[in-house]
Parts: structure tokens; sequence; C-alpha cells
């Protein structure tokens, strides 16, 4: 008898037998599976996600660190314990693991996030989590009230991050197509963090550029970062519309990268007519896209798509090259660019 009157027993509540009942139970399997397979990976992928946003893999890449230089470094004030408590959920999860209340990186996906090198994994981790995922619970809910997402419900530095997955292959399509020989008035459609723009000024010197981004912020850290990579008196930057910019120049190159799937897909020839005409004579589009007919990721960001108020499908490629043709380009051609993957690079001349 304990002193506050409980019984105390070693005798276990529920027998041998019992336990090898219930999980004979088809609930239970069901249940013990969907923990191993489904529910422990998508609680690890949600804070590797968090882990990987708010800086604490990178953070904690530097080395040990106990909760108080993790909330400093997050800006966190006063509540610690809650914070201590997320970290040791980490730790439940295999993602971390705590020794003599300091925390360090445990898993080999964790240790992989942290590197500076691999942000575009982390971004696109937190694209699946963030966006594609919503769309496959809340579809059917979304169709029966009629609801869509907004470009609001999109944070375009996640999207930034996340498309530099096919940075390599961009890259490289890019450079087939830039004339180094010459100065290159370049228009990039879409600019992102301006990677490509950076890539591109880099190849040709004498080239000058002026990069728009339908997204204010997108634009704003795209101006920052031509700052920061020396660039500002080369290239411009700022907010912009395809659809109502003004051109005060001719371009001899318009890229678009990633966003042809942000315009309806009825007005894409509109689009596509509007870019020719930045262009000077002989000047070509080069655009690059995902297109329908991929894997898993693909297909559910052309979903994505469909329950938004904005934008279209993933292109079809053999439809996108006839759009093309119908806006007046000429030599028309589509490429393979990721090996095994339904990713284009369409090439357009204004004749």
């Amino acid at each position: 008898m304990t002193s506050n009157g409980h019984r105390r027993t070693a005798s276990p509540l529920t027998t041998a037998a019992t336990v090898v009942r219930l999980l004979r139970s088809p609930q239970i399997r069901l249940l013990l599976s969907l923990s191993g397979k489904l529910v422990t990976p998508v609680y690890r992928a949600a804070f590797l996600t968090g882990a990987a946003s708010s800086g604490v893999l990178r953070r904690l890449a530097e080395g040990p660190a106990d909760v108080h230089a993790l909330a400093a470094s997050l800006g966190v004030q006063d509540d610690t314990r809650r914070l201590a408590r997320w970290l040791d959920a980490g730790v439940t999860l295999g993602q971390l693991q705590r020794r003599n209340g300091t925390y360090t990186l445990r898993s080999r996906l964790a240790k992989q996030l942290a590197r500076i090198e691999n942000d575009a994994a982390a971004g696109a981790l937190e694209e699946v989590v963030r966006f594609h995922q919503p769309v496959l619970i809340d579809a059917p809910r979304m169709v029966r009230e009629g609801r869509s997402f907004g470009l609001g419900d999109q944070d375009g530095s996640v999207i930034a991050r996340s498309s530099l997955v096919v940075q390599p292959f961009i890259e490289e399509a890019v450079s087939r197509v830039l004339d180094r020989e010459r100065p290159v008035r370049l228009l990039e459609i879409g600019c992102g963090s301006g990677v490509y723009v950076r890539h591109a000024a880099a190849l040709n010197p004498r080239l000058t550029a002026h990069a728009i981004d339908l997204q204010p912020e997108v634009a704003e850290e795209a101006a920052r970062n031509m700052d920061r990579w020396g660039l500002t008196e080369r290239v411009t930057t700022r907010q912009g519309d395809l659809r109502t910019l003004a051109f005060d120049e001719r371009y001899d190159l318009v890229t678009l990268h990633n966003n042809i799937y942000y315009f309806p897909e009825a007005d894409r020839v509109e689009i596509l007519a509007r870019a020719r005409e930045a262009l000077a004579p002989g000047g070509r589009l080069l655009l690059t896209t995902s297109c329908q007919g991929g894997g898993p990721s693909l297909e559910v960001l052309g979903l994505w798509f469909e329950f938004a108020d904005f934008g279209g499908p993933l292109p079809v490629e053999d439809e996108l090259v006839q759009q093309l043709v119908k806006a007046g380009f000429t030599d028309v051609e589509a490429h393979r660019i990721v090996p095994g993957e339904q990713f284009r690079a369409f090439v357009g001349t204004n004749a």
C-alpha cells in the first residue's frame, strides 16, 4: 500500500494471452502497419521540414547545442519548454539525439539536409509537406465547397528553393542556347532566386538582363541576390507580369523556367506570343518545364494547379510545341533534359 492509499501490484493488467488475441485483431494489425509504414515516416518528414526551414539543422551541423543555444539561434525569448518538447519529439523520431542536455544530429537524412549545398532538396521536402499534402487531403472537401488555392497559399521562397533541384539541368540548357561571342540582352520571366541569370552572366561577361517575377517577395529576394553577386550594374530586377509588361527594348533571349503552368492553358498561346514580342528578330526563347506523364511528384504538382484559382495543368509536350508554333515561333524543338523524368527544354526562334 502506498502512502496515498493506492495498492501497487507487479501483475500486468493485460495477460500475455490477451495481448496475443488483441494482436490478431484486424484493426490492431492495421493500426500497427499504418504506424510503421505511413504515420511515422510522415511525422519524420514534417519534423525534418520544420528543423530545416527554421535553421535548427544548420545550427546543429555546427556542433552540439542545448535548448538555450538553439532558442537564441531561433530568436526565442522565453518559451524554451515547448521548444525542448519539440526537440525531444525529434529525438523520439530518430532524427536527433540528446546527451547530457545537448542535442546533435542523428539520422543520415538530417545530416544531409543540414548541408547548405542540399538546400534545394530541403526546399523540395518542404514543398511536399506544406503544399502537396494539403491538396491530397483536402481535394474532396474543396470540390464539395467550391474552394480553390490562391497564389497566397504558396510560399514563393520555398518554391524558388525547391525548383533548384533541377538547376544543373536547366543551366546546361542555358549553356547550349546562350550566345557567348557577342553582347546578349536577356529577359527572364519568373526569375525565382535569379540563379539562372547569374549563370548566364557568368558565361557571357557582356550579357545584360532584365529579371521579373510575379511575386513581389521573390523579386525582392532576387534583387538582393544580384546585389550580393555584384550584378546590379548588369541586371535589373523587379516585380512584373508578362501580360502587362511594357517592353522598353527587344531582347536576344527570353527564358521561362518552371512557370508556364502558372498561366491558364487557354492563355498560353497568347502568353507565348507576348514573349515573342519581347524578342528581337532572330532572338530565341528557352522554356523549361515539367510535363504531364511524370512520376508521383509531378502528378501531385499538376494536381495542385488543377485546384488553384490561377494557372493550369502541366503541359503536354506535343501540345506545347503546337502552342509555340501558333504563337509565331519557328524551328521549335523539344528536348528531355532530366533523365527518366518528364522535364523538357523547348526552344523557338522569332523569325
